[in-house]
């Protein structure tokens, strides 16, 4: 990867406005200056730095516990895609500071090769949201967010974390702003063998060994915003990610074999903010690359290079205090280039427009209605629309709802993979519609949010009569069910209680059969509870998964049977800068899986420890 080329990077802005009553601070930037307008029509669920360390083995254990999405992981650390409202890995969108990052080549993300550290929060917005974010994001999408902040000196942060089957987990931020400069920059490291058992596991005649299943990743996050003028501020953020994963072997005479990952992502953003007008110019430079190796010890045995120019702008203006206007231009180059992989060297030019109108009818009212017409080279694109409410009745009931046409454009291997590859491929499409209520009684929150989508032209990989497997555009699928979430906060004197739990119940059918998606669990719930007292913390958290199909047919004998986890830990704080704790993973030593065949370990072990200063 050519580090020096791929920093060549222009400007861009963020641009953050006042909503109704709420006054703007000039002491925060935030990358997606979408962010704070969605959650004004949508449910969002933000993941703290506090909360990463409650399950820091990675993001798909974060997004597992903490979220309604299903985490399919094909072993501890190994590959992994999520799951949302039903939907396939390519319908949930990962946008990184405002710009989509989806693998250009696959379509999704894969959970386990994002960096869970470096991100100032994480936020999980569930629904269609092509309007503003683009292809993908159609089930939901994964926002990996960070902040500069201004007049605050300097910060610094240490996390390491020593656990089971020798993993080794380091994380590492220091920042320094005053009024006019805010620079932040932070390291992590994880390492681990990764060799769990679980002997009750049996594949074929052998009971389950993670044989082969060592993994590390390394990343680098850098910021930087400077305030030009009193209404302009230009900033940088920077992050560098190196990895490896082990695919995990039956037999420890088996064929050995691994996966290599780095990524590399550059945004400039240009800002300009006034009481009634702002723009955000942003230019980024994405470039993702891997290499397959079908022995660890030869040379790579196929890869790729994906890289991806974009320019986006942001414009806002308020033509009255109750009337706001927004305007989104974006326009990209991707590029891929295959090794020994089924794709030469593409080019791809994507561009697009889009229009949202907000209006507050009165402080407790308010609307929003959005237009995007999208021009991906060779592709014919449906123009997408959304439209939402939001009406807070009474102090203790709001209501909301949402509709909207969303979409997926076919990724590079979709089209051009050889052989197989369809050019003749439509988009995946969607028409969503959900609702929110919510209601709030003293200390507790409830939340209930019925959806339903109809999914047109799903891509799928079909075997063909020439041997080969190749893409088409098959069923359709119909999504529909109910997410559910509670929250408590207590205090009184030097306890503190807090409850947040979540049910899921999903049902996505193929229109064609009736019958289920593969996995796709109809009932998922979790639970977070936490006690505190003074400066000790006790936490528990639990997870039950029901039954998941991972066939077409619903074929009961493969099917992953219902299972529930249960997590625990304590830690201390002394001096407010100093946190030691201790954390136990499957306390109830669960045999189970989220994947066919590759188990999940079963109880295991943590301590870490955490300075603040």
């Amino acid at each position: 990867m050519d580090i020096k080329r791929s920093l060549l990077l222009l400007c861009s802005s963020y641009g953050s406005f006042l909503f109704g009553q709420e006054k703007a601070l000039d002491t925060i930037y935030i990358f997606d200056s979408q962010m704070s307008k969605v959650k004004l029509f949508h449910p969002v669920r933000t993941i703290t730095q506090k909360d990463i360390e409650k399950n820091s083995t990675n993001l798909s254990e974060l997004l597992r516990y903490q979220s309604s999405i299903y985490i399919k992981e094909n072993g501890r650390g190994a590959v992994s895609s999520p799951s949302f409202r039903g939907t396939t890995a390519q319908q949930t969108a990962f946008v990184w500071n405002g710009i989509n990052i989806n693998s250009s080549f696959l379509g999704q993300g894969d959970v386990n090769n994002i960096p869970l550290f470096g991100y100032d929060q994480i936020d999980v917005k569930a629904g269609g949201g092509s309007v503003v974010y683009g292809s993908g994001a159609i089930g939901g999408s994964i926002h990996l967010n960070n902040v500069l902040d201004f007049n605050r000196g300097f910060k610094g942060s240490v996390f390491s974390e020593v656990a089971s089957f020798d993993t080794y987990n380091n994380f590492a931020q220091a920042s320094f702003s005053n009024e006019k400069l805010s620079v932040k920059v932070s390291g992590s490291y994880l390492t681990s063998k990764n060799d769990y058992k679980v002997p009750e596991f049996v594949v074929g005649t052998t009971p389950f060994d993670n044989i082969n299943g060592r993994y590390y990743n390394t990343s680098v996050n850098f910021g930087v915003s400077y305030k030009i003028a009193d209404h302009q501020t230009i900033s940088w953020q920077n992050q560098i990610f190196d990895a490896s994963q082990h695919y995990p072997i039956f037999e420890d005479n088996g064929n050995r074999t691994k996966y290599n990952a780095q990524t590399l992502r550059s945004l400039i953003a240009w800002d300009v903010q006034k009481s009634t007008l702002s723009n955000s110019l942003k230019v980024a430079y994405t470039e993702d690359n891997f290499q397959y190796f079908s022995d660890i010890n030869q040379p790579k045995a196929s890869g790729a290079e994906g890289k991806n120019y974009i320019f986006k702008n942001d414009f806002n203006y308020f033509i009255t205090p109750k009337i706001n206007i927004n305007a989104i231009g974006e326009f990209q180059v991707n590029k891929g280039e295959g090794y020994k992989s089924g794709i030469g060297s593409i080019s791809r030019n994507v561009g697009s427009l889009a229009g949202l109108i907000r209006y507050f009818a009165t402080k407790d009212l308010r609307f929003e209605a959005g237009i995007k017409k999208d021009f991906v080279e060779d592709i014919s694109s449906p123009l997408l629309y959304s439209f939402s409410g939001k009406w807070n009745a009474t102090p203790w009931y709001h209501a909301g709802i949402n509709f909207s046409r969303n979409f997926r454009f076919p990724s590079f291997n979709d089209l051009y993979w050889q052989p197989g590859g369809n050019l003749d491929l439509l988009p995946e499409t969607s028409t969503n519609i959900d609702m929110n209520h919510e209601f709030s009684m003293g200390d507790f929150k409830i939340t209930l949010s019925p959806y339903y989508m109809d999914i047109k032209n799903l891509i799928s990989w079909l075997p063909t009569s020439f041997g080969y497997w190749a893409p088409v555009n098959t069923y359709r699928v119909q999504s529909y069910g109910l997410e559910s979430q509670i929250t408590w906060n207590k205090t009184f004197g030097k306890h503190s209680l807090k409850l947040d739990a979540g049910y899921t119940y999903t049902k996505s059918i193929n229109k064609e059969t009736q019958m289920q998606m593969m996995y796709v669990p109809t009932h998922k719930a979790v639970g977070n509870i936490e006690y505190g007292y003074s400066f000790l913390k006790l936490y528990a958290q639990g997870l039950f998964n029901g039954l998941t199909y991972t066939s077409s047919n619903e074929q009961r004998s493969t099917a992953i049977d219902p299972y529930f986890t249960l997590n625990t830990g304590i830690s201390a704080t002394v001096f407010k800068k100093y946190t030691v704790g201790f954390k136990v993973n499957n306390l109830t030593n669960e045999v189970y899986q989220t994947v066919s065949l590759y188990p999940m370990p079963k109880r295991n072990y943590s301590v870490y420890a955490t300075i603040n200063f």
